[in-house]
C-alpha cells in the first residue's frame, strides 16, 4: 500500500508540479470557461430568434429556420468548429477562443431554439387570447406573458444544454486552442503517463460542472417560489 501511494506521489508531482505543468490546467479553465459562457450568450440568442422564425406565420421564415436547424443538428460539432474556422474565419484575425464560441454558439442556438419553441407552445393560448384582449399587441404579448411563463418550464433543459455545452468545448483542441482537455493532453505526451492528466482532467471538469448545476438549482428555486401558494 505504501509502494503503491509513493508511486501515485510521484506521477502527482511529475504530471503536475514539475516544471509547473499545473499551470497549463489553470490557463485551460479559463479558456473553457470563457468559450462556454460566450457561447451560451450567443445560443440563447440565435435560438430564440430561430425560436421565432419556427413559430413565425411567415413561410420564409419558417423555411430559414428549418434550413438553420436541419443542418446543425445533422452535422457533427468539431466538423462545425473546423469549418467555421479554417473557411469562414479564416481570413478574420480574431483571438481563436472568440471564434470556437460563435462556432459553439451557433451549434447550441439549434438546440436551444427546440427547447425554446417547445416551451412557448406549452403556454396555453388562452394567455394569448388574454394579452390580445387587454390591449397588447403581438410583440408585447409574447415578452410581457408568454416568454416569462415559458422560462420557467424551459430552465431545466436550457440547464441540461448548457451543461452539455461545457462538455463539448472539450473539442477546441483541434483549432489550437489550449483548454482543459488540450492541457491534459499536452501534459500526457510531455510525461508519457496517461492516468494521472486524464483524472485530473475529468475531476477539473466534473467540479466546473457540479459548481454549475448547484448554482442553475438555486437559479431554478428562485423561479419556481412564485408556483408555491
Amino acid at each position: 500500500m505504501a509502494a503503491w501511494w509513493s508511486e501515485v506521489c510521484d506521477m502527482f508531482y511529475l504530471c503536475f508540479v514539475r516544471e509547473d505543468r499545473y499551470k497549463l490546467l489553470v490557463s485551460g479553465i479559463g479558456v473553457t470557461i470563457k468559450v462556454s459562457l460566450l457561447a451560451v450568450v450567443l445560443g440563447i440568442i440565435i435560438g430564440m430568434l430561430i425560436a421565432l422564425c419556427n413559430l413565425s406565420k411567415n413561410r420564409f421564415l419558417r423555411t430559414l429556420g428549418g434550413i438553420y436547424t436541419d443542418i446543425i443538428r445533422g452535422t457533427p460539432s468539431v466538423t462545425q468548429l473546423m469549418i467555421i474556422y479554417f473557411v469562414i474565419f479564416a481570413s478574420v484575425h480574431w483571438p481563436k477562443w472568440i471564434i470556437a464560441a460563435i462556432a459553439f454558439g451557433i451549434n447550441s442556438g439549434a438546440y436551444v431554439s427546440e427547447i425554446i419553441r417547445a416551451g412557448i407552445l406549452s403556454i396555453d393560448k388562452g394567455q394569448t387570447e388574454a394579452g390580445r384582449s387587454l390591449g397588447l399587441n403581438a410583440y408585447q404579448t409574447m415578452t410581457r406573458i408568454v416568454i416569462p411563463q415559458a422560462v420557467k418550464n424551459i430552465f431545466p433543459a436550457l440547464c441540461n444544454e448548457f451543461i452539455v455545452l461545457i462538455k463539448e468545448t472539450a473539442i477546441v483542441g483541434y483549432v489550437g486552442l489550449m483548454d482543459i482537455q488540450k492541457a491534459g493532453d499536452f501534459i500526457k505526451s510531455a510525461t508519457f503517463q496517461a492516468f494521472m492528466p486524464l483524472i485530473g482532467t475529468a475531476v477539473i471538469y466534473y467540479v466546473l460542472i457540479k459548481i454549475l448545476t448547484l448554482v442553475l438549482k438555486r437559479v431554478e428555486n428562485r423561479l419556481r417560489r412564485s408556483d408555491i401558494r
